[in-house]
């Protein structure tokens, strides 16, 4: 029979569909047209600012290339000096050696004379450099480019620091055969300054002499500046891009147009206010580095004026500006040609988007239609199933209930007998001991009153044993009030004679709360929950303690009871497993893995609260342990209604 509603319900998985799908359709359009025209138009807007951004990024990266370039070289300029030197050194001192070796038959003065004419006239590093030779004593043997010192002492002389230069290289050949130095001196034909040198000394032994070469620093670092300028002349980036380099003198040095290097940046530069855009240009370079617009009157490669950013840096030490820029018009072009692009893509991504909109909207309504008629076959047997598997679920239901209510009634007839077990010996053994000193004719009236009183005793307390366990089976399907301290206390009762055996501790922190529950489901799973901690407990080594914590208290409309052992916890692997029906770790014969899940059932579904499991340290007499954790959240008055 199909009511009412199951028909409008039909008509609605007939018909929504397809609406559905075409108002998405409809909506998705728009939405990708105005969110995709937003986006284009914001683009278009940030074309320019990182066309420039880029660009004035790129000149930065070159300048910083060229500059690193120049300092690498500047770092090899004295070891290649120094190199030269010693080569060249080692080669004099050879020629020397080989003289003095080769004419040891000859008075020692005309050897002298053969390797002092030897030495002489030899140059290198393009004639920059020559040899000179002292005596240990300061006497100077040979001086090439000033001979009418030769013969002088030397050794009071000072350079323009005030150094005593051939006391200083004596003592250090003292201690070595050869050494590097630095000292100042006239250059030849200059004798107005002195200029840094550095030199190259080394010992003649035969003669007891030094022979010596040197270089003016500034001489060698021209030859290594030309080769600089000669290989930043050559770089080109980009279109047009290049590098210039003046000096803090206005001179160019290097250009993209040969005819200006050498030439006064002021006088061969066509850029407005010339000479206050070089002199900025300079200022910025002195401070470090920097970006700089001004306008040049005409574009090397179509003499129109235009705006240019350059950015220059310093090179203190060799008191160089070194920069490159670009042009508007250049950065202006690009950007007319992305906007185009941007159009051009703009309306072929639309038009693709609603051409494939549109397919998929047909698509999908061809789907929609065919899966809408299956729907309908479909309801109905899905309906008979719903209500088929909602037959069984109760019934499964129904058979973990009384599986978990056999479990529990198993463990409780084993604590039964355990709890039987030592009062029924007592009557056992007061009955045969009066029936022998009966028999034995000693019976007094005395014994038989203690007996028979031991015998009543015993009695009473079966009885109230299985008053107790009574009370536990009463299926109790209301509500009651209440305290939740007895309720524990009922529960450990129930099971106090097993844990007392293993020796397992049950500390109790407990409040005096009244709760309106189901009493006798709640004991049951505090009893899962114990056991469930025993059996951890047992798997412990017999000389550890054995710990079980059972604390209750309220917060708020709430009772919140936590169960906690120290049986190491739960392993990470199956913790989220342990309320899963059927889930256990223990072996076949003795778990059933429904404890945790009826529990949870009961907590959650008959009681309205939760329940929850984790791993936790936690000290207790001074020691360290590491235990599982059950917290129950129960509100004190239950609303939920039972199935």
């Amino acid at each position: 029979m199909i009511f009412q509603s199951e028909k409008q319900l039909l008509k609605i998985i007939k018909y929504t569909p397809s609406v559905f799908i075409l108002l998405i359709s409809v909506v998705l359009i728009s939405i990708l047209f105005f969110e995709n025209r937003k986006t284009f138009e914001k683009e278009k807007d940030a074309i320019e600012r990182e066309f420039t951004q880029n660009n004035k990024q790129l000149i930065k990266d070159q300048v910083h290339y060229v500059y690193n370039y120049i300092i690498n070289e500047q770092r090899n300029t004295q070891e290649q000096l120094q190199d030269s030197l010693k080569e060249a050194l080692n080669n004099a001192h050879a020629i020397a050696y080989s003289l003095y070796i080769t004419n040891q038959d000859k008075p020692k003065k005309e050897v002298e004379a053969l390797i002092v004419n030897a030495l002489r006239n030899i140059t290198f590093n393009k004639g920059r450099g020559y040899f000179f030779i002292y005596e240990k004593t300061g006497r100077n043997v040979m001086l090439p480019y000033s001979p009418h010192l030769e013969g002088k002492d030397f050794i009071h002389h000072q350079d323009a620091k005030g150094t005593y230069i051939i006391q200083e290289v004596i003592e250090l050949l003292k201690h070595t055969d050869e050494t590097f130095y630095e000292w100042y001196w006239f250059k030849p034909n200059d004798t107005t300054q002195q200029r840094k040198k550095v030199g190259y000394y080394k010992n003649f032994e035969p003669f007891d002499w030094f022979i010596g070469t040197g270089e003016y620093i500034e001489d060698f670092e021209k030859e290594v500046q030309q080769r600089v300028l000669n290989t930043v002349q050559q770089i080109r980036y980009g279109d047009n891009g290049y590098i210039f380099i003046i000096d803090y003198n206005s001179i160019y040095l290097s250009h993209i147009r040969p005819s200006f290097i050498g030439q006064s940046a002021v006088a061969n530069n066509d850029t407005v206010n010339i000479q206050k855009v070089i002199q900025d240009l300079i200022e910025i370079s002195k401070k470090g580095e920097g970006y700089y617009s001004y306008i040049q009157n005409k574009k090397p490669d179509n003499n129109m004026p235009i705006k240019k950013i350059s950015f220059v840096k310093g090179l203190p030490n060799w008191s160089w500006m070194i920069g490159t820029g670009f042009y508007e018009d250049d950065v202006n072009n690009a950007i007319e040609k992305r906007k185009h692009q941007l159009n051009e893509d703009f309306k072929n991504y639309m038009s693709n988007t609603i051409q494939i909109a549109l397919f998929l909207t047909f698509i999908l309504l061809l789907f929609s239609i065919y899966f809408s008629d299956i729907l309908q076959k479909k309801f109905q047997k899905y309906k008979n199933e719903i209500d088929q598997h909602i037959q069984n679920n109760e019934k499964q239901q129904n058979i973990l209930a009384q599986q978990s209510k056999m479990a529990t009634m198993g463990e409780m007839i084993g604590n039964i007998a355990h709890q039987w077990r030592q009062p029924l010996s007592t009557i056992t053994t007061s009955a045969t001991g009066m029936q022998v000193q009966k028999e034995l004719n000693i019976l007094e009236d005395k014994d038989l009153i203690k007996g028979l009183d031991t015998i009543n005793k015993s009695a009473q307390y079966l009885s109230h044993t299985i008053d107790d366990f009574r009370n536990f089976f009463t299926e109790n399907k209301k509500k009651t009030f209440f305290n939740i301290k007895n309720s524990i206390q009922q529960a450990i009762s129930l099971v106090s004679v097993q844990f007392y055996k293993k020796e397992i501790e049950i500390i109790e922190n407990v409040d005096n709360i009244e709760i309106q529950s189901y009493e006798n489901e709640l004991i049951q799973v505090i009893i899962n929950l114990l056991n469930n901690a025993r059996d951890e407990l047992l798997k412990k080594e017999e000389n550890e303690r054995r710990l079980i914590f059972i604390s209750a208290k309220k917060e708020e409309d709430n009772l919140i009871l936590e169960v906690k052992d120290n049986a190491n916890g739960i392993p990470f692997s199956i913790i989220n497993k342990i309320f899963d029906p059927y889930f256990s770790t223990k072996d076949l014969s003795t778990g059933t893995g429904i404890g945790l899940f009826m529990s949870k059932e009961i907590i959650t579904k008959n009681m309205g609260g939760t329940i929850e499991a984790k791993n936790k340290k936690f000290v207790y007499g001074k020691k360290e342990y590491m235990g599982a954790v059950f917290t129950l959240t129960l509100p004190l008055s239950c609303k939920e209604k039972r199935n």
